[in-house]
């Protein structure tokens, strides 16, 4: 089979060899998948550069997300060979995602919604359970809460801008440059601070009447991070979802006590397969009544995957990039 191996650390154009291997066998507890479709995303980079924790020693295949059709399963699963389903992969083992077959735990593996392509399928669980569990479970946000959103233009916070409208907050979202800026505003948010020639806590500063906002969802970190804190009302609260800028916030607790707020992290594999379920179930409700749209904004080829991550790592992409891998993907043919 095709699949694209990480054979050296480095950036993606570099790491990334094409190689024809044999299909993995799934253990105990696992399953195989055809893959149709293939989310791209950071966590995918930073395995390419050595630098995301959950990577194995190379050579491995990256890939987190995909969407396809059970191959073959292994002792004691119970999805039937033929199920078309969407998983987060055995990339940890070195079975992800960009390859013609990949692994995945049974317990990490759902049914794909009829109403769903094959790319929406791929990148709709992460960045959307991720969005739930921050917004809800951990904060517990409220209708009229002002909501900021970093990196807001990409996977992880286009999801997080729309959940946001859709439970009723006011989302502010923070992207650089006029094309995301434009991007985000379709997402729904009510205001769009373009971080290159704004100051972002002075607009923050003018949309809340000086009040700050509720709510930061933060998958981007480092700085960015540090900045938002400064704008979080009393009471307030960051959720620490990501690091896109490669680095963890460095905040101080004297900045948290002062500012009487909280720092909560958030990890979608602290919550149970029930859970998950649960959580999924509300999701596509949203889906079903037109209140979510996964933001799928480009569909590449399987031989382009290496140059899509090098894009993603600059940057320069929005929302979602999916690769369609196999020609029976239900998006069609694959198109740049």
């Amino acid at each position: 089979m095709r699949a694209w191996q990480v054979q050296h650390h480095g950036e993606p154009l570099d790491a990334l060899v094409a190689v024809d291997v044999e299909p993995p066998v799934p253990q105990a507890g696992e399953v195989r998948i055809s893959v149709s479709a293939a989310a791209l995303a950071l966590p995918d980079v930073f395995m390419c550069r050595g630098t995301y924790p959950r990577a194995p020693a190379p050579p491995f295949t990256p890939g987190q997300e995909v969407a396809g059709v059970v191959s073959t399963i292994g002792p004691g699963v119970e999805v039937e060979v033929g199920s078309r389903v969407f998983a987060v992969t055995a990339f940890s083992r070195g079975h992800g995602g960009f390859a013609d077959e990949a692994l995945a735990a049974a317990v990490n593996t759902y049914p794909a919604s009829p109403s769903m392509t094959d790319s929406e399928a791929a990148a709709f669980h992460i960045a959307f359970q991720t969005a739930w569990i921050g917004l809800v479970r951990r904060a517990g946000l409220q209708p009229g809460a002002h909501l900021l959103v970093l990196g807001a233009a990409g996977g992880t916070g286009a999801a997080a801008v729309q959940l946001g409208r859709a439970l009723g907050a006011r989302v502010i979202a923070v992207a650089a440059g006029v094309e995301k800026v434009e991007f985000c505003r379709g997402l729904g948010a009510h205001v769009v601070i373009d971080r290159l020639v704004e100051d972002v806590p002075a607009t923050i500063a003018e949309a809340t009447g000086d009040h700050g906002v509720d709510l930061v969802y933060d998958p981007v970190g480092g700085l960015a991070a540090a900045e938002a804190l400064r704008c979080v009302a009393s009471g307030g609260a960051l959720l620490a979802v990501g690091f896109a800028s490669g680095t963890w916030p460095d905040l101080a607790v004297r900045d948290l006590v002062t500012r009487n707020c909280s720092i909560m992290g958030v990890y979608a594999g602290a919550y149970t397969r029930e859970e998950h379920d649960e959580m999924h179930g509300e999701l596509l409700a949203l889906v079903e009544r037109a209140e979510l749209s996964v933001p799928v904004h480009r569909t590449v080829d399987f031989d382009e995957i290496p140059a899509a991550l090098d894009e993603l790592a600059q940057a320069r992409t929005l929302g979602r990039t999916v690769a369609l891998v196999s020609e029976a993907s239900r998006d069609g043919a694959p198109a740049s």
